[in-house]
């Protein structure tokens, strides 16, 4: 029996859309800290929404490239799981984890073979490994940039090595991902958006019900 699929709605900004994302059945809801991101929420309110989901669903504090200080004052939130998006190096991710106390999911950027061979450095060090569609040149963030990769890339990956999937998936294609991928979970942002860091409610619970029924 495998494991169940994890479904992650990442960048939440609000509390009915944390509702809606717990009521619709998420495993983990994410929130970024990151400014020059659309879903940026202030450390005000990610102790207000984290407080508001605990012990209803996992939660996860996205950052990227935090420096030690941002790292401690995350953790003193009392998060589940921190989400590194950035270009920590596996060192780096190490000694985060240490640090923090809490588990870390790495984001990696998948566009080439090269990048799925970097994977392994990453997955014994890290809680969980996250794959990601690479932004293109020049993007001014790592991530929730609605774009997908060429998942046959990781027919190269090493079997063993659980993931979870992400990079422009949506209620439409969530399903097929899993079936071609078969991903440990999927994790969603800009694919349940109506505009930019807006969420919606139904598009939450089409994804949901969607990835469900795909396994």
């Amino acid at each position: 029996m495998a494991d169940p699929l994890i479904v992650k709605i990442c960048g939440i900004k609000t509390s009915p859309i944390l509702d809606a994302a717990i009521d619709a059945g998420a495993d983990m809801v994410g929130f970024m800290h990151f400014a020059r991101s659309p879903r940026h929420v202030s450390v005000e309110d990610l102790a207000s929404l984290i407080g508001e989901a605990r012990g209803r669903v996992q939660t996860c504090v996205v950052l990227v490239n935090p420096d030690n200080s941002c790292v401690a004052e995350i953790a003193a939130l009392g998060p589940d799981w921190i989400q590194l998006h950035g270009p920590e190096s596996p060192h780096r991710v190490e000694t985060i984890r240490a640090e923090a106390g809490v588990e870390i999911i790495k984001a990696l950027p998948i566009g080439s073979a090269e990048d799925v061979s970097h994977v392994a450095g990453f997955a014994s060090i890290a809680d969980r490994i996250l794959l990601d569609a690479k932004p293109p040149k020049g993007a001014d963030r790592p991530g929730g940039l609605g774009e997908t990769f060429d998942w046959g890339l990781l027919k190269a990956l090493d079997p063993s090595i659980p993931f979870m999937l992400s990079g422009g998936l949506t209620p439409q294609t969530v399903a097929e991902a899993i079936r071609t991928v078969r991903p440990s979970g999927v994790d969603v942002s800009s694919g349940v958006e109506s505009a930019p860091g807006v969420k919606d409610k139904r598009l939450i619970e089409a994804f949901i019900r969607n990835a469900r029924s795909a396994v």
